[in-house]
């Protein structure tokens, strides 16, 4: 947890529309300032949810992102700025972030999540959104959570499409139950409008929050999918796989997401 300790003035004033939200309220906000998440890469989709959060007043947040900002990243990447190409990414996306929101907490790491560092990091949040874009590293967030039972939002896009799960280790499919294996076809670039990456981080920051202030009905064991080329929008039931690696042993979840 980050900070604790009742709302100041000059929050209630930052805030004070949210705290109107029917079911959140300053018990909601409190819970939040106290809370740590950590996003898996600030790319056009990781990014945006580290914003909304920050917006929203999350106490803490653990970023993971590594490499310096090119030109391509700045399509879809809102953390990403023209003048920092050539420097570190999360560099630049900490200065943004602390622009919006200076009560903030960041601990950045200039590295994506890998073996060494998965374990660590998950440990350090309350909840996990995974923006990662290569299989490898959902992976390994996915199986750290299920290890530490620590509630993950899951979120990704391809092209015009997109889709967002909520997992809470012990009650609802893991990654690994959706996905067996590292689909063959699956590369580290591929096509994206940074419209649909930021929807879909919209959505997928909206559930952390929820789970974090016991807001309304986070997606678990459903996973909603969106098409914008038609704006169709589809929420299907997921069931844990019989005899999954990761969470076939996996039960209870520290947070009840109600």
């Amino acid at each position: 947890m980050s900070a604790s300790g009742p709302l100041n003035e000059a929050e209630r004033a930052v805030y004070e529309w949210q705290l109107d939200v029917p079911g959140f309220g300053e018990e909601g906000q409190s819970r939040l300032k106290e809370a740590s998440v950590l996003v898996s890469r600030l790319g056009g989709l990781g990014g945006v949810v580290a914003y909304e959060l920050a917006a929203a007043g999350i106490g803490r947040l653990v970023l993971a992102h590594g490499g310096e900002v090119v030109p391509s990243d700045l399509n879809r990447q809102l953390l990403m700025t023209h003048e920092w190409l050539g420097r570190p990414r999360i560099e630049c996306a900490t200065a943004r972030l602390l622009e919006l929101n200076p009560r903030l907490e960041i601990e950045a790491l200039g590295e994506n999540i890998n073996e060494g560092n998965a374990a660590r990091l998950v440990g350090e949040a309350d909840v996990i959104v995974d923006c990662a874009p290569l299989f490898a590293e959902r992976f390994l967030l996915n199986r750290e959570a299920v290890r530490q039972s620590k509630p993950m939002v899951e979120c990704a896009m391809y092209e015009l499409e997109a889709h967002v799960t909520t997992i809470l280790p012990g009650r609802t499919p893991c990654l690994a139950c959706l996905f067996p294996s590292d689909p063959p076809a699956w590369r580290r670039k591929f096509p994206v409008f940074g419209a649909v990456s930021g929807a879909v981080g919209c959505l997928a920051a909206m559930e952390a929050i929820k789970l974090i202030a016991s807001l309304g009905e986070p997606l678990l064991g459903r996973l909603l999918a969106f098409d914008t080329r038609s704006m169709a929008f589809h929420t299907a039931t997921i069931q844990r796989r019989a005899g999954c690696p990761v969470c076939g042993e996996a039960t209870g979840s520290p947070l009840g997401g109600g």
